[in-house]
């Protein structure tokens, strides 16, 4: 950003700050709080999806809420009640194709 066209963005930045990657346990607790608020108190997420979806994003939440999304769409076309690990890799195959 300091370079080019955004180096006039870059110097109108007073602030910066770097957010800590989540750990598999807050990453777990970030999905089940999502999903409690778009009104759903059931397990939705298999252990081991939660798990992948932890290692691919790297804890990073804009990339959970990516990779979970995908995942929940993947387990719908595969008419699946639960989000599983197989869900969950086929997700991260389709996204991280149009990366």
């Amino acid at each position: 950003m300091k370079h080019g066209v955004l180096a006039a963005l870059d110097q109108r930045i007073s602030i910066s700050y770097q957010m800590p990657t989540m750990t598999k346990e807050e990453t777990a607790s970030y999905i089940k709080h999502h999903l409690t608020i778009a009104g759903r108190e059931d397990t939705l997420f298999s252990d081991d999806a939660v798990e992948l979806v932890h290692l691919t994003s790297r804890g990073l939440p804009r990339s959970v809420n990516n990779i979970a999304w995908q995942s929940l769409i993947a387990a719908f076309t595969e008419e699946k009640g639960i989000v599983d690990e197989s869900s969950t890799r086929t997700a991260i195959t389709e996204t991280h194709a149009t990366e």
